[in-house]
């Protein structure tokens, strides 16, 4: 069983940074692709930055040049590092892992992580 616990959302200044993380857990898994999507309230969750197994990396316009996201491989996690934040970026943000145990590949979420930006 593969378990994501995602940390470090919380409530920051317009213009402030903060740093989100995915740790994967779970028995002789190997990790593809990371997603971090976001849903504000009252809209629909959206794709904000991809990070696929070759390491290309893809953003929402929105974010580009402010949001950076990686992965550490040896930890099994996940980071979305958001700068310059605004209070457009207020949302619950979720990572999706795209895992492969033996044979199988399957999608995992996040439970997310509430970040807000005030103005």
């Amino acid at each position: 069983q593969v378990q994501l616990v995602e940390s470090g959302g919380g409530l920051v200044q317009s213009g402030g940074s903060l740093r989100l993380s995915c740790a994967v857990s779970g028995r002789a898994f190997s990790i593809q692709s990371v997603d971090w999507y976001r849903q504000a309230p009252g809209k629909q969750r959206e794709l904000v930055a991809s990070l696929t197994s070759g390491g290309r990396t893809n953003y929402i316009d929105s974010v580009k040049g402010r949001f950076t996201i990686s992965r550490d491989n040896a930890n099994y996690t996940a980071y979305l590092q958001m700068n310059s934040l605004k209070p457009a970026d207020t949302a619950v943000y979720y990572c999706n892992v795209l895992v492969v145990v033996g044979t199988r590949t399957t999608n995992y979420w996040g439970q997310g992580t509430q970040v807000t930006v005030s103005s």
